[in-house]
């Protein structure tokens, strides 16, 4: 995957910095910058239970997704993110309730239920799974500028910085303008979409990179989120 994951290391490479082999360029203001210009958002995709909808449900579902996959003009990756689900922040919540509870029995029937939670968990090795649909955007420009725009750089080094953010601005607008004709569409679907800020789409970088560190942030809870305009 261009995005997410970096190329195979071998023979003398592995001691070099893995840094140069991330296609990742910086993450600023909820976009990827990869370093051939182009821009990448990340939505974060509820979920529904189709096996529990009704026939008709079923079929207009699946029209509807048909119906999103056609009116896009653009490509579009669907990514699903296994994790291991992190129960910890929830064991925590329930000793401090339990340290809380001033009636002996309900303490002892809190510190069982703790202890059968933990177990559970442990045994069975529950995973929580994120859905993501990663949203490219390249701009159409030339990579190398010529003669005379080279010696412009030269001369003029701040009216370049001020182009190319004001070109940033632009590609971004356009980006998003995607981005809510995706959510426009899967919204009619029954699925909720959120756009993954800066910070959350550092985690998944991270986690995505390094899927055996064990991470106690949760990147977010989409059932607990409301859309915002923008």
């Amino acid at each position: 995957m261009e995005l997410l994951h970096s190329k195979k290391l071998s023979g003398a490479e592995s001691g070099a910095s893995t840094q140069k082999y991330v296609d990742v360029e910086e993450v600023k203001d909820g976009v990827i910058v990869l370093k051939d210009g182009s821009l990448r958002a990340v939505l974060l995709i509820s979920s529904i239970n189709f096996e529990l909808k009704s026939t008709e449900e079923q079929e207009a579902i699946i029209n509807q997704y048909q119906n999103f996959l056609n009116s896009l003009d653009f490509p579009i990756e669907i990514l699903i993110s296994s994790r291991k689900l992190n129960i910890n922040p929830y064991i925590d919540y329930i000793k401090k309730k339990e340290h809380m509870q001033q009636n002996e029995l309900l303490r002892l029937q809190m510190s069982e239920y703790r202890n059968f939670i933990k177990n559970l968990t442990d045994i069975s090795n529950i995973m929580s799974k994120y859905f993501y649909i990663v949203v490219p955007f390249h701009p159409v420009e030339s990579k190398e500028g010529g003669f005379f725009s080279r010696i412009s750089a030269m001369f003029h080094p701040r009216q370049v910085v001020s182009e190319k953010k004001e070109m940033l601005e632009t590609y971004k607008n356009q980006l998003w303008q995607r981005l809510d004709h995706i959510s426009a569409a899967l919204t009619g679907v029954g699925l909720k979409i959120v756009p993954l800020k800066t910070d959350e789409i550092l985690e998944l970088l991270y986690n995505s990179y390094n899927p055996s560190t064990f991470t106690a942030a949760v990147i977010k809870d989409v059932d607990q989120l409301e859309l915002e305009k923008t």
